[in-house]
């Protein structure tokens, strides 16, 4: 068969630029700044860089000079690109920072989120997402107004056996959900801390385990609570509770009928998950670590052990986090943790410490 001029040419082209397709180098990976460089940021998000496939580390913000040059040393990151907080808005001029992850006391999640929003950047904000629902709605519409992403660092939504609890709830396996028990706290022995401090932390353990809680009362059930009810434990006499509250028990009534007993503390170590369904259970106990999280199903008991959940997304929960808003970015997609996810955890925090002032039931 011969082929025409035309065909020739056709044809040509196509190999081209399938050639060109296959030696194409592949989507450069996201740059994040991280702001704050405590013992999360420090400690547990920047050695994660390694385990990502779409992000990488490409700026420092501390207040801490000598701090932030032994990190990007370590870090492969330009001493050009090391900021401090009074210079933080000139991360704008950077090209290699795409997303900024703000990784600071609660009570500078909102000024920091909404400066990096207007210097162009998305951001990741860890949780809470902030100390009042109206900053969390100042944050929003930030980023809306500049067209970035905002995520919150709800890590479990990564974490494969939380991801497996949500898979096993949402498919029935333990049948109609009844009651959900949630239970998160540590002994926070320093009494100098931040978190122990009003005026950065917002509040107490509800502010902080409190979250975990929360978070695993609506994913376990896949409902928006409508009631709420909390009465709070609290030693004034302890100098580490002078200004925030130490133990705060809650629950929750959801539109099923489903109830969850949530509860958060600084005096006593737990991290629990349970949920029982008409059919069985499904009990993660430890639950929300870093690692080492455990799994079990039964009818009534922990009679199933479940050792080895689908992997989630990224190597870690942490890398699957980092990735995730790089890719949502790259795709065009909403990340599954948005800041309205912050916000509708922000609203019912603000209910129940309503309802431990009131003595009374709030509804949502």
């Amino acid at each position: 068969m011969e082929l025409g001029r035309r065909d020739l040419l056709v044809a040509a082209a196509t190999l081209a630029a399938t050639s060109s397709a296959a030696c194409a180098a592949p989507p450069r990976k996201l740059g994040y700044a991280i702001v704050g460089l405590g013992y999360y940021g420090l400690e547990t998000i920047l050695p994660q860089f390694v385990n990502c496939e779409h992000s990488r580390v490409t700026a420092l913000v501390s207040g801490d000079r000598t701090k932030a040059l032994g990190a990007a040393a370590k870090y492969d990151v330009p001493e050009r690109s090391i900021y401090t907080y009074a210079d933080f808005d000139r991360i704008r001029d950077n090209p290699d920072v795409d997303i900024v992850y703000v990784c600071l006391p609660n009570s500078m999640h909102a000024d920091y989120t909404i400066r990096a929003a207007k210097a162009g950047k998305h951001v990741m904000c860890e949780k809470p997402m902030a100390i009042s629902v109206a900053e969390c709605e100042a944050m929003i519409r930030a980023c809306k107004a500049a067209s970035k992403k905002l995520m919150i660092g709800y890590r479990c939504h990564f974490e494969p056996f939380n991801l497996e609890a949500m898979r096993l709830a949402k498919s029935g396996a333990a049948g109609k959900i009844r009651y959900v028990r949630s239970e998160h706290g540590f002994v926070q022995r320093d009494p100098d801390k931040w978190r122990l401090k009003r005026a950065m932390a917002g509040g107490g353990s509800l502010m902080d385990m409190g979250i975990y809680s929360l978070q695993a009362a609506r994913y376990m059930t896949g409902e928006e609570p409508i009631a709420v009810t909390a009465r709070e434990s609290t030693d004034r006499r302890d100098p580490r509770f002078r200004e925030v509250e130490d133990m705060i028990e809650w629950t929750l009534e959801f539109p099923s009928g489903a109830i969850a007993g949530c509860q958060s503390m600084y005096s006593a170590n737990q991290n629990h998950i349970l949920l029982m369904g008409d059919k069985g259970r499904v009990e993660l106990e430890p639950a929300t670590r870093y690692d080492g999280n455990k799994m079990w199903t039964g009818r009534d008991g922990r009679e199933t052990t479940i050792t080895s959940p689908p992997p989630g997304p990224g190597k870690t929960q942490f890398a699957g986090q980092l990735d995730h808003l790089a890719e949502c970015i790259l795709d065009g997609r909403e990340p599954i943790v948005s800041g309205e996810e912050g916000l509708r955890d922000m609203r019912i925090v603000e209910a129940i410490y309503r309802s431990v002032r009131e003595g009374r039931t709030v509804k949502l």
